[in-house]
């Protein structure tokens, strides 16, 4: 869990973190989660995440921090983790005693006491369930943005449905991981952003309202228990009174809509229409601001964070950088430096020779292996050193511009004037 505070002028003024496995290692998770036996169901803690809270603004107390100056707060929270409020839990939130720390006061709030978050793939059923009530997986992806993907909220909430009928009657409000954070500070359910909302398999990215369809293939009455989705840079209202007496925070601080954190890096990075961003880790992610965009099986079609008449595409491909450290290993002695020379040292379009390399299974597209063509388009199986690391480059970013113009992303290169 990570604070940071900025000035006016966008300076930075404090920042801190808590480690969940280091700081508070009575909830015994490895990265912040629970992997389960099947080795598919992986969650998290709900009330370590409400401790991490507490002791973030504890070590911001002690540190002096000044909270009567916070004039407005939001926030992002990792996508597709959702929170299951148990009936009664509004009114112990409204009436939270500042003389304890909070995660006292919620801690028979929820009726799934581990959520499930990101890394969950447990629900393969409920997704051909979903796309079956949809007909079919275009036709899902043309509402919601998506095909049903096995982390996403409404496929979640379908498994906890069917195996625990119980406790989803138990159940009064289901939050987003963003949104549940934003109701700590608000002191009430806050509402599901458009943008974090579109990663659930539930709402309907032109309407901006739940597709009843969607809803009626998951759970029954589940309306009620997600209530209206907002615009992602709503002023939900002012901060908690419990904020404000054990803290200090001013009472008319503002709490934003908190969103998901891709929507939320395309917000900080101050994309506009034609931009795009690339983040290169272990998977590497595209996204993009698009005005048009064309829903496929591949990728995601998020509501814009920014500009809720617009859309945020959204492309995960798993052979990141692991694949090009194999690579850099094989052909350049681990140097990357080496790797750069040889780079270097080949044309742009490799004089013909293309390759594929996809060492576990893709999701962009779906497809594994390493798959290499000459300039005569005949497959072989080894390249040269050089040639081989620009392969992989240009594969790459070949195969991330091809899926970004799929979703509707448009390349317009101006030279004098004239459109190339």
């Amino acid at each position: 869990l990570k604070v940071i505070a900025i000035d006016e002028q966008l300076r930075v003024i404090y920042e801190d973190n808590v480690h969940f496995d280091k700081d508070l290692p009575e909830f015994k998770t490895h990265g912040g989660v629970y992997i389960h036996s099947d080795r598919l169901t992986v969650t998290s803690p709900v009330l370590m995440w409400v401790k991490a809270l507490d002791m973030i603004l504890e070590k911001m107390k002690s540190s002096g921090f000044n909270f009567s100056q916070v004039r407005a707060m939001s926030g992002a929270g990792q996508q597709h983790g959702s929170v299951y409020w148990k009936k009664g839990s509004i009114e112990i939130l409204k009436n939270a005693s500042s003389e304890l720390p909070l995660h006292q006061s919620l801690k028979g709030c929820f009726s799934v006491s581990n959520s499930p978050i990101w890394m969950d793939s447990s629900t393969a059923s409920q997704c051909r369930a979903l796309e079956k009530a949809l007909g079919g997986a275009q036709n899902l992806a043309s509402v919601t943005g998506s095909r049903a993907y096995e982390r996403f909220t409404g496929n979640q909430i379908a498994k906890i449905y069917s195996q625990n009928p119980e406790v989803y009657e138990q159940t009064e409000r289901i939050s987003l991981v963003s949104s549940f954070a934003a109701s700590l500070f608000l002191g009430a359910y806050a509402p599901i952003d458009y943008s974090d909302g579109s990663g659930m398999n539930l709402l309907q990215i032109w309407e901006k309202a739940w597709s009843k369809p969607c809803l009626d293939a998951c759970a029954p009455g589940l309306e009620e228990r997600l209530g209206c989705p907002v615009p992602s840079h709503s002023v939900l209202g002012p901060i908690s009174p419990y904020y404000s007496q054990r803290y200090g925070f001013n009472p008319d601080c503002k709490i934003v809509a908190f969103t998901g954190d891709n929507p939320a890096s395309l917000a900080g990075m101050r994309l506009q229409e034609g931009d795009i961003a690339i983040s290169l880790g272990t998977s590497d992610t595209l996204f993009l601001w698009i005005q048009e965009p064309t829903p496929a099986l591949e990728g995601h079609i998020l509501c814009n964070p920014v500009d809720s008449q617009t859309y945020m595409a959204l492309l995960c491909f798993k052979n990141g950088s692991l694949m090009r450290e194999r690579i850099r290993d094989d052909c350049a002695s681990g140097s990357w430096d080496e790797f750069s020379k040889a780079l270097s040292s080949t044309v742009a379009g490799n004089s013909g020779n293309l390759g594929f390399y996809f060492d576990v299974m893709e999701i962009t597209p779906e497809a594994v292996g390493i798959h290499r063509f000459n300039r005569d388009n005949q497959k072989v199986s080894r390249f040269p050193k050089e040639v081989e690391i620009r392969a992989l480059i240009e594969g790459q970013f070949m195969a991330k511009r091809i899926h970004a113009e799929k979703l509707g992303y448009k390349v317009c290169l101006a030279y004098k004037g004239d459109l190339l």
